[in-house]
Parts: C-alpha cells; sequence; structure tokens
C-alpha cells in the first residue's frame, strides 16, 4: 500500500517537514556525487553500525562519537533512489499534519527523538552487528506514530496494486498505519528467527520509532 494524501484541513505551512525532506534530498545528491570508495567510506563512518554501541563496554574501545554520532547522521543517508523517494513519500504524507499539531520547533525536536530512538531500538535488536544501517523511515516511523493518534480516523488515499493494475481507496488512519505496524512487527520477528538483522530493513528501529512517536503524544491536544 501506497499513500498518497491524507484528507485533513492545515492551519499551517509543513515549514520544517519541508526543510527534513529538503536536507534529506540535498544529502543524497551529494552521496551519489562521490566515487564509489568515498561513498562507502561515508556510509561507515556516518551510517549506525550496532557494533560499535557494544565496543563502548569491551576492551576494543570504540569512541563515543563512533557510537552516538551515526544515531543522528545516518538519519539523513539512504542507499538508493528508491530508498530515498519511499521515505521521502511517507514523510510528506503523513509529517504536515503533525507538525501542525505540534507547531514547528516540537515537530523538530519531536522528530529527531524518535530518529534516535529508532536508532537505539535498532541496536538492542541487532547487538554486535557489523552492518551499517541508513535511512529516514526510523524517525519517519515515529511521524507515522503520531498521526495514528492524532488523527485516527482521518482518510488516507492510498494506492493499491493488484496484479498489474492499480487502484485508490480511502482508507482510515488507524487502519492502513495498523496494517503497516503490524508487518514491521511480524518481519522483525522473523528477521530473528534467521539471525537477527542481516542488511536491509531495520524492522526493529520502524517498531522502536512508531512506538516511541505514538507514546509522546497520547493525551496532546490537537492545536
Amino acid at each position: 500500500m501506497i499513500p498518497l494524501r491524507v484528507e485533513l484541513q492545515r492551519t499551517h505551512a509543513a515549514i520544517c517537514n519541508g526543510f527534513l525532506i529538503m536536507v534529506n534530498v540535498l544529502v543524497f545528491l551529494y552521496e551519489v556525487s562521490l566515487p564509489p570508495r568515498a561513498g562507502q567510506s561515508l556510509i561507515y563512518t556516518f551510517g549506525l553500525i550496532p557494533s560499535h554501541t557494544g565496543m563502548l563496554f569491551s576492551s576494543h574501545g570504540a569512541t563515543l562519537s563512533q557510537a552516538l554520532v551515526p544515531m543522528v547522521t545516518s538519519m539523513f543517508l539512504h542507499g538508493g533512489w528508491m530508498h530515498l523517494l519511499g521515505n521521502m513519500l511517507f514523510l510528506w504524507v503523513f509529517g504536515g499534519a503533525v507538525e501542525d499539531a505540534m507547531g514547528h520547533f516540537q515537530y523538530l525536536i519531536f522528530y529527531f527523538v524518535c530518529g534516535i530512538g529508532s536508532a537505539m531500538a535498532h541496536t538492542i535488536f541487532n547487538w554486535g552487528s557489523t552492518v551499517p544501517t541508513v535511512g529516514a523511515s526510523g524517525a519517519i516511523s515515529g511521524v507515522m506514530g503520531a498521526f495514528i493518534v492524532l488523527f485516527p480516523s482521518a482518510r488516507v488515499a492510498t494506492l493499491i496494486p493488484a496484479l498489474f493494475l492499480f487502484f485508490t481507496v480511502r482508507i482510515p488512519a488507524f487502519l492502513m498505519l495498523g496494517y503497516w505496524f503490524f508487518l514491521q512487527i511480524f518481519s522483525g520477528l522473523v528477521s530473528l528467527g534467521v539471525g537477527g538483522q542481516q542488511g536491509g530493513v531495520a524492522w526493529w528501529a520502524h517498531v522502536g520509532g512508531f512506538l516511541l512517536g505514538a507514546v509522546l503524544v497520547v493525551g496532546k491536544k490537537i492545536r
């Protein structure tokens, strides 16, 4: 299911959401401008590598910056055009309404908190992994978690592929995002059965970000 738009009236322009999208795009353009070896070095330096956190508590001695800085920088790196475009589509669809409900500054802080929280969840469930993880999806999952709490009955225009045909349906947010969240948990549990994250999708970052985003807005009044 591919979300296209949400049917909600907004009272403020999504300034911070647009800024986050712009930064993600600019960073990715910088990524693809690099030679292959430099691009790989960028990913291994600023991508999230769970084993670096474990090394803080061992004699191998990763530095604090090696373990913690990538929890922020990895949010702005992506593994390819489809990775970037998919993430930015979800952020564009759901982020504007959440920013409108929170206010610009609070939304920006919220986004980073969810991103860091999702990175911590990924690290815990993939302890010792040397595979670098990149992408904004953990933070965006937090935005989606907030959206399902703030606007559970909002209609989401969703593109549904069926064989070679595509059609659009209007689905309540709690169904569309609830189904998405169920898939993340199911896929995360399956990944544990094959030895945890071996590259690819960071399922537990999605789960952690979504839950954190939902919890942070419980009881919040919509502006």
